[in-house]
């Protein structure tokens, strides 16, 4: 296992009615900056409830950070922010609206455009900013990650600010959620886990049992959450499975890869396409094309995901892709690019910016334009 430092600063309120806590959790005589996504919590109650809970206190409300939030939309939050002397911020909705909030809580102290902090990748001096969470998926509420896209040029980039002071989980806000939401939820939870497990085998018994855990109770509730998503115990497991499978507890002293999400924002930036469904369809490509590499770890989550226990070693590895793939295709997720609509001159422009930014992704960090072209190619 190799070295690490960890640290996760961020206080779960887990259960029903916790919402009503954000007077406690918020320091008194902060000016807050509540920020939301689009209507759907004025539908479901979480707007009165949160309005309710800050009865009394000095707040501004920020509407309209999208799917994949724009600094477009985020230099509007920031200007208003700004002028109001905002000095706490309280996202409201799913991964997108917690993500733009990082950024805001960035831009709020910085002089120049905060579009240079994305570039920049990172930013420490930051307004203090809890969360209240609606849409599992991302893992926002527990780390301090974020991605900003920019519409203009079509580009989509990783940053880094400070953790949430506080998040706070209710599973029943989950109840009324599209099931596409839901669908892509999974997916992003699931693939979040794949990227930090899916690397070398023998690093950590105890990381990738706890990884296993996580991929074994998406696949398990999954299709129960299809048939009953007002099951209070189910979307509660969804809920702390996203949230566990991105703070940083499962990472530790293990390599990483993330060539997939770095595929897969390009996919976004350049279609729109929501994130959970760009990763269905980008995993298996990449685990078919990096097959050799990841072996001795995709046997190992054949057998202890997947109950693949027989066979010779490529019919092992070739189910465990195949089962990956189909429980995509089970949340009515595309797994394919031709079942999108790209081809070719995608792929190309994915090849040309991974190659004018010299990335190079992966546990190996092999995955260069060229290797992502591989990739893109098998998933078509």
């Amino acid at each position: 296992m190799e070295n690490f430092i960890f640290q996760n600063p961020t206080k779960l309120v887990f259960g029903k009615g916790t919402i009503a806590r954000l007077g406690e959790l918020i320091p008194a005589g902060k000016r807050v900056m509540v920020t939301f996504g689009g209507g759907s919590v004025r539908r479901n109650g979480v707007y009165d409830e949160v309005c309710a809970a800050l009865a009394g206190r000095d707040t501004v409300e920020f509407w309209g950070i999208e799917p994949n939030p724009s600094i477009e939309t985020l230099r509007e939050a920031i200007a208003l922010g700004k002028e109001r002397e905002v000095d706490f911020l309280l996202a409201v909705g799913g991964g997108s609206v917690i993500d733009g909030t990082k950024l805001i809580a960035a831009g709020l102290l910085y002089d120049g455009d905060a579009w240079e902090l994305v570039r920049k990748g990172a930013s420490q001096r930051t307004v203090p900013l809890g969360t209240v969470l609606t849409i599992p998926a991302t893992g926002s509420e527990m780390n301090n990650g974020a991605v900003i896209s920019r519409r203009e040029t079509k580009e989509k980039y990783p940053f880094y600010g400070n953790y949430p002071l506080f998040s706070i989980l209710d599973p029943e806000k989950t109840f009324t959620l599209p099931q596409r939401q839901v669908a892509c939820g999974l997916a992003d939870t699931f693939v979040h886990v794949m990227e930090q497990y899916m690397t070398v085998a023998g690093q950590s018994r105890v990381m990738d049992r706890w990884a296993e855990g996580i991929l074994q109770t998406l696949v398990e509730i999954a299709p129960e959450i299809r048939e009953n998503q007002h099951d209070y115990d189910l979307m509660a497991d969804f809920m702390l499975s996203a949230t566990m499978g991105l703070n940083g507890f499962i990472a530790m002293g293990v390599a990483q890869d993330w060539a997939t999400h770095m595929i897969g924002h390009e996919l976004t930036a350049l279609h729109g396409l929501t994130h959970g469904a760009t990763l269905a369809i980008v995993l298996p490509g990449t685990l078919r094309v990096l097959s050799a590499q990841k072996g001795d770890k995709l046997l190992q989550y054949g057998e202890r995901v997947w109950g693949i226990t027989t066979g010779e070693r490529d019919e092992r590895i070739r189910l465990a892709i195949e089962r990956t793939e189909g429980f995509f295709r089970s949340l009515g997720l595309s797994t394919r690019l031709s079942e999108e609509g790209i081809g070719e001159e995608t792929i190309a422009e994915i090849e040309r910016r991974f190659d004018t930014r010299g990335a190079r992704y992966g546990e190996a960090r092999n995955v260069d334009g060229a290797m992502a072209r591989r990739i893109l190619e098998a998933c078509r």
